[in-house]
């Protein structure tokens, strides 16, 4: 991948990947590559921090990747996001899921899936930067410590 092309940009073209309009996919489509893209951030952020077992990070990432992390997250955000961003993630939050969390209650469950979708709204309209700035807001905000 050469200097100054984004993942995103990279898979596009080499997988010669179809321009589609974003406005038309699901809350849920939003919210699946959301979960990827978050918890790469994430995964990423534990493993630049030490080297040590797989194990230890495991267990240092999930304290992020939850539903009720996720959920803390955008309530703390909601007053930074722009009106499209929050669109976004109301259209996510309000999306019909068949499944639930495991440790997390369904309105924290349904928070999170909006924050996801928000995510993934984010990465796939190129806006990575303004994602990871939400990212690192929503740790300080929580007063969490990656």
């Amino acid at each position: 991948m050469e200097e100054g092309v984004t993942i995103l940009e990279a898979i596009k073209r080499d997988f010669d990947c179809k321009e589609i309009d974003i406005r038309t996919y699901s809350p849920l489509t939003l919210a699946y590559i959301g979960d990827a893209v978050y918890d790469l951030v994430i995964r990423t952020v534990v493993v630049e921090r030490g080297n040590t077992s797989a194990n230890k990070l495991h267990h240092k990432t999930v304290t992020y990747v939850n539903a009720r992390v996720q959920a803390r997250m955008i309530e703390a955000l909601m007053k930074e996001l722009t009106e499209e961003e929050r669109t976004v993630y109301k259209r996510g939050r309000n999306a019909k899921s068949y499944t639930t969390a495991k440790n997390a209650t369904v309105i924290e469950y349904r928070k999170a899936t909006g924050f996801e979708a928000l995510c993934g709204y984010l990465y796939l309209t190129g806006k990575q930067e303004r994602m990871l700035a939400l990212v690192k807001r929503a740790v300080e905000l929580i007063g969490m410590e990656l």
